[in-house]
């Protein structure tokens, strides 16, 4: 298929219902691009090829991405068979069952195909460590990725999938979407359940979606996955309709505050401040209600409370994964910021951690109190423009510097984790070197429905399908 990558994942299935290809046509498209590219990206850190042909000879379950490629983020999600490094040179093993959301991806009739590069147990903005390497942005491969997605959203960014798991703790989802010119929600808090297999090692801060070029395959995959689990301790209120439904509805003229506050005071970059403003008129062009007001949160308390749970909760999943192992990590097998994430982790008391988790509640109810007046809040996602591998190097550099730069180049996303709302990441701009400038648009809680109504008018006024990276197809 020499126009496998002009398609969306719907699309590609389309044709595989019409019969005009076969899932096996579609995976060996894929493998070729993944072997024509990887090599420049190192998006795919394991080849489950095989795996994938022998399933595309079917039979397959019948869904909306029936007979489409997919690629697994190498972080959280069981992949029974395939190894699971989570990036990180210890803890290195073979899953023997999928996990329940790795069954729900099946279900809606992909293929996987591998996975995907990730930082170290995900902690970085930015995909690069000791165990797999750089990951690489398709526009330049001189800069990068994002994380911790990257991988995914460096392997949809120049065709070889047309959508890919991701997951988003603290901005994962939305960062290397906006590093590589792709749609990137981060859904409502347990939209996506952990189900009955799965450890919530972060009491709902991280969820899992995935990586798109298109709104409508967001829209699709999350109609399969984010289904309420029985007896699940805190299920997302239930949605209207599906959501392909509501792409096709007009969002109605919206209440649309924005800002480029951030928690350190410091003003973005005025390229990106541009952007910004741009975005805004685009918005009031289209006839909502567009009004210049920050959220006005206290962010450094709601960063710092968040510390001493957050600090506690990584000991805890490395305690689980060394459990596993049935060893202690050695000095050589975690790089510096882990190190020093898991032994302020171990150093917490109980009453630290209740104590953070009561004030980070009390400070999230600021948060959402500011949309009892706006149905939108619109930032950018990165404050600056894309950085070149190595600015922010969590192999290199002391763990103080990493967090001081991810400080000044991601400052938006983390409090719609901390507060459980949707958010999501739109390719709405581009810089001056053609690098794509993402637009961070975040909902009411579970108000997934109108970030998809209004994604879909932005894609449809400004459309962004038609750019194309220097790595492509």
């Amino acid at each position: 298929m020499d126009d496998y990558s002009n398609y969306d994942g719907l699309g590609l299935a389309e044709l595989v219902k019409t019969g005009q290809v076969t899932p096996a046509e579609l995976v060996e498209a894929a493998i070729a691009r993944a072997e024509r590219h990887n090599p420049t990206l190192n998006a795919i850190v394991y080849e489950g090829y095989e795996d994938a042909r022998k399933q595309a000879r079917g039979p397959l379950p019948d869904g909306p991405f029936t007979g489409v490629p997919f690629l697994i983020k190498d972080l959280g999600i069981s992949v029974a068979g395939w190894p699971r490094s989570h990036g990180s040179r210890f803890g290195n093993l073979v899953d023997a069952e999928d996990t329940g959301l790795m069954r729900r991806y099946r279900s809606s009739g992909i293929i996987p195909l591998g996975k995907t590069n990730t930082p170290e147990y995900g902690i970085t903005g930015t995909t690069e460590s000791a165990r797999l390497g750089p990951c690489r942005n398709p526009w330049n491969p001189d800069h990068i990725a994002g994380g911790s997605s990257g991988g995914s959203a460096s392997a949809v960014a120049a065709g070889i999938v047309p959508l890919a798991h991701a997951s988003d703790g603290l901005g994962s989802i939305r960062i290397p979407a906006a590093c590589c010119g792709l749609v990137g929600l981060k859904v409502t808090r347990d939209r996506n359940p952990n189900l009955p297999d799965g450890y919530d090692y972060t009491m709902g801060n991280v969820v899992d979606h995935v990586v798109t070029r298109t709104v409508r395959d967001s829209a699709a995959m999350l109609d399969v996955t984010g289904v309420p689990e029985p007896a699940s301790p805190y299920p997302a209120p239930p949605k209207e309709r599906p959501y392909v439904e509501e792409i096709a509805r007009s969002p109605g003229k919206l209440r649309i505050a924005w800002s480029s506050e951030t928690p350190s005071g410091r003003p973005i970059d005025p390229e990106i401040q541009a952007a910004l403003e741009r975005t805004a008129a685009l918005l009031k062009g289209l006839g909502h209600d567009v009004v210049e007001k920050g959220l006005g949160v206290d962010y450094r308390a709601l960063y710092a409370s968040r510390g001493a749970a957050a600090a506690a909760n990584f000991a805890a999943g490395m305690q689980r994964l060394i459990d596993e192992v049935g060893r202690e990590p050695e000095p050589d097998e975690l790089e510096p910021l882990t190190w020093a994430s898991l032994k302020a982790g171990r150093r917490q008391t109980g009453a630290d951690v209740m104590r953070s988790l009561q004030d980070t509640r009390m400070l999230v109810r600021q948060v959402l109190g500011f949309f009892e007046d706006v149905d939108v809040y619109l930032t950018p996602v990165l404050g600056t423009p894309l950085p070149r591998i190595g600015h922010i190097d969590p192999v290199n550099l002391e763990p103080k510097e990493v967090n001081r730069r991810q400080g000044r180049v991601f400052p938006f996303t983390p409090p719609f984790n901390y507060s459980g709302q949707p958010s999501m990441s739109l390719p709405l701009e581009t810089d001056a070197n053609g690098l794509p400038v993402g637009m961070m648009f975040t909902a009411r809680y579970a108000d997934e429905a109108t970030l998809f109504r209004l994604a879909a008018q932005l894609e449809k006024e400004a459309p962004w399908a038609g750019r194309r990276p220097q790595v492509w197809g």
